[in-house]
C-alpha cells in the first residue's frame, strides 16, 4: 500500500478487567481514522515497571498501517485512552489503559510530545517479545530484538498468557 506508514503500539492495563481492556483497545484500532491493524502479539502478563503497590500488567503490541502522521496517531491513541478512562494520578501508576507509540517506520523524531523510536522500547521485555512476535526482522539501534532481549535481567520477566 503506497502513503501508508507502519506504526508499532505497546497496549497495557492493569484495572478494570485488563485483558479485556486491551482487547478492546486492539480492536478499536481498526476505527481510528486512515488506519488499520495488520498484526496483533499475544497478550503478556508483566510486573510493574515503577510502584509496586499494584497489579501486575497485561500487554500487547499491535502492528497498524497508516496514513495519518506520527503526532495525528499519537493524538487519535490519546482520544483512545481517555475513552477507556484512563488516569494520569501518578508516573508508572495503574491504569485502565496505556498506549505507546514505539515505532513509525523507520522514523527518529525528538520532539516534546513524542520520541521515536520510544526510548525505552529495547529495556523493556514486555514489550520486546510481544514486539518480536510480529516483527522479528526489526532491529533497534543496530541491534536484533532477540540481542535486546537477551541482554536483559533474568529477573524482569513477562509470561505469556496466550
Amino acid at each position: 500500500m503506497s502513503n501508508f506508514s507502519r506504526a508499532y503500539i505497546g497496549l497495557g492495563s492493569n484495572l478494570d478487567q485488563p485483558v479485556e481492556q486491551v482487547r478492546q483497545a486492539i480492536d478499536e484500532l481498526n476505527q481510528l481514522p486512515l488506519t488499520h491493524r495488520v498484526s496483533t502479539s499475544p497478550l503478556y502478563c508483566s510486573s510493574p515497571i515503577g510502584p509496586q503497590d499494584q497489579d501486575d500488567f497485561i500487554n500487547a503490541v499491535a502492528a497498524v498501517d497508516t496514513q495519518l502522521s506520527p503526532l495525528a496517531l499519537l493524538d487519535q491513541l490519546q482520544a483512545l485512552e481517555q475513552r477507556h478512562r484512563r488516569q494520569r494520578e501518578r508516573r508508572w501508576g495503574p491504569r485502565t489503559l496505556d498506549l505507546d507509540l514505539l515505532l513509525f517506520d523507520q522514523l527518529d523524531l525528538d520532539h516534546p510530545r513524542l520520541r521515536l523510536p520510544h526510548p525505552e522500547v529495547h529495556v523493556r521485555r514486555f514489550v520486546l517479545y510481544p514486539l518480536k512476535d510480529i516483527a522479528p526482522q526489526l532491529s533497534l539501534y543496530g541491534k536484533s530484538l532477540s540481542c535486546w532481549s537477551s541482554a536483559l535481567p533474568a529477573s524482569d520477566s513477562v509470561i505469556l498468557l496466550n
